[in-house]
């Protein structure tokens, strides 16, 4: 009996070994896809843009592919409406932005079927040409992020183990608030910019030598070409750019304008 309770057990550390092998291999795989991405990616929002004129080596982009709209127990999409030029060669991550109550005015039920819902649409911009990875823009309030996990959870089941899963978050999210710990995601970008009542003491907390809290905010940020951010992280960080009007090669900063 004692023999079999061994063997047994044996077997359970076995599985247990065996399914940290394959979630370490998964990580290995998906942190060297993500590696393969540029270290800069420019953020191409909904309006018309040519970007054809990109340095695919150097340069990505993270376009808005669509827009859920949370409604009820529905989710509205509204796909992108504006053309995107790229050439063959640029890295694509597939943006989804998603809308609820602060925009519809309608309570959202955040049920399964939402859920689902979700789940199918955002999965399904892993289909659109040259994209490589998928990032979520969604200001979660707080009774809408215990949705917002699960649905991250989902996402990352359905997506295969190479593709990278991004996340923008808001920058105080970084900080002191604990509720990004633990999720499946590869990266939350901190917005640094267009901060609020927040933005000179989390600048002025970054400007001093500080770092974001959370783990998954530190392989990434963000920045706006409007608001000059004088902070130096360490180098290997991807940097996101937001431009609040379309792209354009003079728009550009030089080399040494990106603080990497």
């Amino acid at each position: 009996m004692y023999r079999k309770k061994l063997t047994a057990l044996s077997g359970v550390l076995y599985v247990a070994v065996l399914l940290s092998g394959c979630a370490a291999k998964k990580r290995e795989t998906i942190t060297s896809a993500r590696n393969t991405l540029p270290p800069v990616i420019l953020w191409a929002w909904e309006r018309p843009e040519d970007l054809t004129f990109l340095d695919s080596e150097r340069v990505g982009v993270a376009f808005l592919a669509q827009t859920l709209f949370l409604q009820n127990d529905e989710v509205v999409l509204r796909p992108r409406l504006q053309p995107l030029k790229v050439s063959p060669t640029t890295k694509l991550i597939a943006v989804t932005r998603i809308e609820s109550l602060k925009t519809t005015g309608e309570r959202p039920a955040l049920s399964d079927r939402q859920t689902e819902k979700l789940n199918s649409l955002i999965s399904k911009t892993l289909e659109l040409e040259n994209v490589s990875a998928i990032q979520i823009d969604f200001d979660a309030t707080k009774s809408e992020r215990e949705f917002y996990r699960q649905l991250l959870v989902k996402i990352r089941q359905s997506l295969p183990g190479h593709v990278p899963l991004s996340m923008t978050a808001l920058a105080s999210f970084c900080l002191g608030d604990r509720w990004l710990q633990g999720l499946p995601v590869d990266e939350a970008v901190p917005m640094i910019f267009r901060m609020g009542v927040d933005s000179e003491n989390i600048k002025r907390f970054l400007a001093s030598g500080n770092d974001f809290q959370e783990p998954l905010c530190r392989s990434s940020y963000g920045i706006a070409v409007d608001e000059p951010l004088e902070i130096t992280f360490a180098k290997g960080r991807s940097l996101y750019i937001f431009n609040h009007n379309s792209w354009a090669a003079k728009d550009m900063p030089t080399e040494d304008g990106w603080a990497r």
